[in-house]
């Protein structure tokens, strides 16, 4: 198991206001030492914000921001001692690998025998051997944001900042620097705050993701309990696909619950003992369900006419509009013994109890 060298981050009631304009409400959240801390959101959200108070970039109206026991809202930048990986990796053109890692320590007069061992432990650490005397011009975009990574990493800061590192990468690429990222925080052991507007991305990195709106932190979790149990719709929303279904009546029974959506349709639920009409809605995942010619044996049961059909990589996705106008999304995994249903194919679309999730609006 990796050794936590991390610092534990807190804020307490921390705001910031420009004017009558509140870019983050009032929040106070601890990040453990050691920890990967995602944080999502739309533009807007105050990500972006929490990360820039973080760093000390942006004043904050009011609150504590907290590095183990010591308050660092007033301090400047520089003296927060926090490693930093921006979007663009801001590597020095007319300076070599070894110059833009070893930056750092030379600008704080570390010795040279102190620096050449540094050094190497980094260059060996992010796999850059041999490509110590190239300038950034002649690497990859993986091998830059590894040089941004440790340059960040070399002078033993408190914690990471990293502020949409992979948006500028392509898919496969991105998907090979989040295991970078990944096992990088695992052989430094340190904290890192994490903001990025990918959702998959902080699933696939984070050990909790904060999923932020309108200045709030509407929810934080592992990814599967964010996924599998969203406290409100635009959590169920943000976070992968959803069907949402508005309630227009509910009753509790026994173990379950019975709705009527708006539309009419009934639908059967998990108990939930705050379950209300007007404060919840219904929210139902579409892996959960099957698609089928047939009339399967299942809890729920809706029908509607296949409108479209995506091919994705592992998956086929349907768009399913049903009697009442509302489209509904179903997947499934790729089966290439198994024809795909075709556009304009009357189907039934059946889910268990358990996966109507009853959400706040």
């Amino acid at each position: 198991m990796t050794e936590k060298r991390g610092h534990k981050l807190s804020f307490h009631e921390i705001s910031k206001a420009y004017g009558d304009f509140q870019a983050l409400h009032s929040t106070t959240v601890e990040i453990d030492a050691g920890e990967m801390f995602a944080v999502i959101g739309p533009s807007g959200s105050g990500k972006t914000t929490l990360l820039g108070l973080t760093a000390g970039f942006i004043t904050p109206s009011s609150g504590e921001i907290r590095i183990d026991n010591s308050n660092v809202e007033a301090k400047p930048p520089f003296q927060r001692n926090i490693g930093m990986v921006f979007q663009g990796y801001s590597l020095f053109p007319h300076m070599t690998v070894a110059e833009n890692i070893s930056f750092p320590l030379r600008v704080r007069k570390v010795p040279k025998n102190e620096i050449a061992s540094r050094l190497a432990r980094m260059i060996d650490l992010v796999r850059l051997g041999g490509m110590a005397d190239r300038y950034p011009s002649a690497l990859s975009g993986g091998q830059q944001q590894r040089v941004a990574l440790a340059r960040a990493a070399i002078y033993n800061p408190l914690l990471f900042l990293m502020d949409e590192p992979l948006s500028a990468l392509d898919k496969n690429l991105r998907d090979e620097m989040q295991y970078e990222i990944k096992e990088f925080h695992r052989a430094v052991g340190s904290t890192f705050l994490y903001v990025t507007h990918d959702q998959s991305e902080a699933a696939s990195l984070a050990d909790r993701i904060a999923i932020m709106r309108n200045g709030r932190i509407e929810q934080i979790g592992a990814a599967r309990e964010l996924y599998e149990k969203p406290d409100s719709r635009f959590v169920a929303s943000f976070l992968g696909h959803a069907n949402i279904f508005d309630i227009g009546q509910l009753n509790q029974e026994g173990n379950g619950v019975t709705l009527q959506t708006k539309s009419g349709l009934l639908l059967r639920s998990a108990y939930r003992s705050d379950a209300l009409p007007g404060e919840m809605c219904v929210c139902v995942r579409p892996e959960a369900m099957t698609i089928s010619s047939t009339t399967p044996a299942t809890d729920n049961l809706v029908s509607g006419v296949v409108e479209d059909v995506t091919f994705l990589p592992g998956a086929v996705r349907y768009k399913v509009r049903l009697a009442d106008g509302m489209q509904i999304q179903q997947q499934q995994p790729t089966n290439r013994l198994l024809d795909a249903v075709p556009v304009g194919h009357r189907v039934n679309l059946g889910w268990a109890a358990s996966d109507t999730l009853l959400v706040r609006q």
